[in-house]
């Protein structure tokens, strides 16, 4: 006889039996509560991991993907935020480090080196697993003043294959590209 697992048991560990109106093959506890078998259990376990082995998995791809939209569209923000700057401070051009066009509101009123056109996550260079930097800075020297003329933002996993799979760059006034090894190469459109 199949014993039923509950929470509660009685005095003697046994369980199962015949209905008090004798019906064969109906199963009851002794002290009225019912439960399942340890075969019911197994099977529901079992239904739960092989659940969980295909979800993990999955969420770690989603995760992935936010991470590279996420990089994406704060590539757009420091290109919208150059072109900010570059009209607020036309004699230095644009900016050529991200802390030049971040800055925090309570730290007084912006300038040229804390213009405040980013949010302060960006401009720490890290943001959603990819990190941000501004180089490849052109200069040109007018009336004994450098003006940056035209700048590289790149974005690239902080662990490539884990944050994300591949690193972007946007050229000053260009279309954003792509690398799919999660460097700097960039090579391939975004669309």
């Amino acid at each position: 006889m199949k014993c039923k697992f509950s929470m509660c048991s009685n005095r003697r560990g046994m369980c199962g039996g015949m209905q008090p109106n004798g019906a064969p093959g109906e199963r009851f506890s002794t002290n009225g509560q019912s439960g399942f078998t340890l075969m019911e259990l197994l099977i529901v376990i079992s239904i739960i991991l092989i659940l969980m082995l295909v979800a993990i998995p999955t969420a770690g791809k989603i995760r992935k993907h936010a991470n590279e939209l996420s990089a994406q569209k704060s590539l757009q923000t420091i290109q919208e935020a150059e072109s900010m700057y570059e009209s607020t401070y036309p004699t230095n051009g644009y900016a050529c480090s991200l802390q030049s066009l971040g800055g925090e509101t309570a730290s007084g009123p912006p300038s040229a080196t804390a213009a405040g056109v980013i949010n302060g996550e960006l401009a720490t260079g890290i943001k959603s697993g990819y990190i941000f930097t501004i180089g490849n800075c052109t200069k040109v020297n007018v009336n004994n003043t450098d003006r940056i003329t035209s700048y590289t933002a790149t974005a690239v996993p902080a662990t490539p294959g884990k944050t994300g799979d591949r690193g972007f760059c946007l050229e000053s006034g260009g279309a954003m590209k792509a690398d799919p090894s999660g460097g700097t190469n960039c090579t391939q459109m975004v669309q």
